[in-house]
């Protein structure tokens, strides 16, 4: 029997974000770059920002005729120094994990007349006074000569408007109830371009509320929704019967229709799962973000 899927909403909220295709010779070094400049980006909470796999390219469509990979990476649109925190982010992640691995390069995915950075020129003071701008591949570039060759990284770095904070919950009957629907959901919302999922496996097993008992804390576990917590004096448990496990996904993107196509693609994928009661999403009454993304499809706004 399938699921329930609950009538509600998730709550998204404004980011500014960029995008970065990586190339790299093959599979391996590509994946290994993706891997290296996305880690410990899973939350803003501590994290400096959140980033992860949008898609894959195909050699015949990047600008070098090599694997390709575009990465995004969003920071909260509330900040008042967003700007400076996802430039450097970007410079901070680009430089140290895309230069730094073998074969890679690195170009700019989003338009970039009016909002962009010198990522390129910035990264190109590695090369000591050696680094020179040069068109490659049709493209405005810097080139860095390196141990192993040269890296190449085009000038600019465009950035939008995006959207954090798309989330489905699974309530299963097991723990392997939950992570399983998780797991099919993920998957299938990582196939949706322009969106990510910048939890470990896309997968957040550690849900949380805003605010926090000490005031140093900006975020903390969401005792009302924790299994082990149902029946402790002072915890009003909002757990359905039967409800063992929670597992989340999280899901950034480009725009609401994106959000909203990659959250029915999830829902799709596992409502059918053994074991699993409910599906859910964590919202704030609007009170976080004004972009929300319905469970119910006839919902959402064309």
């Amino acid at each position: 029997m399938p699921a329930t899927i609950d009538d509600t909403y998730a709550e998204a909220f404004r980011s500014i974000y960029s995008a970065v295709l990586i190339t790299a010779r093959d599979r391996f070094w590509l994946d290994k770059a993706v891997q290296a400049c996305t880690g410990n980006a899973s939350s803003t909470i501590l994290c400096d920002c959140e980033a992860g796999l949008d898609r894959f390219v195909l050699a015949s469509e990047t600008p070098d005729n090599r694997p390709g990979a575009i990465v995004q990476f969003h920071v909260p649109r509330f900040h008042k120094d967003r700007e400076q925190r996802l430039e450097r982010s970007l410079l901070v992640r680009v430089s140290q994990n895309v230069l730094t691995c073998p074969t890679a390069s690195a170009f700019n995915v989003l338009p970039a007349e009016t909002q962009w950075f010198p990522l390129g020129r910035k990264l190109a003071y590695f090369g000591d006074g050696h680094q020179y701008k040069a068109e490659r591949f049709g493209r405005r570039c810097w080139v860095v000569p390196i141990l192993s060759g040269e890296f190449v990284i085009e000038r600019r770095c465009g950035w939008a408007d995006g959207l954090m904070g798309g989330n489905l919950w699974f309530f299963g009957a097991t723990p392997d109830g939950a992570l399983e629907a998780a797991t099919n959901a993920a998957d299938a919302a990582r196939e949706v371009p322009g969106v990510i999922l910048p939890f470990p496996g896309g997968v957040a097993s550690s849900g949380s509320k805003a605010g926090s008992k000490y005031k140093f804390a900006i975020a903390s576990t969401y005792a009302e929704y924790c299994p082990t917590l149902r029946g402790k004096e002072g915890v009003a448990s909002r757990l359905p019967e039967g409800v063992t496990s929670v597992q989340e996904i999280i899901i950034n993107g480009a725009n609401l229709p994106a959000l909203a196509k990659a959250t029915q693609a999830a829902i799709a994928a596992a409502k059918d799962t053994l074991e699993l009661l409910t599906i859910s999403a964590g919202n704030y009454g609007g009170r976080l973000g004004k972009s929300f993304v319905y469970l119910h499809p006839e919902k959402q706004p064309a």
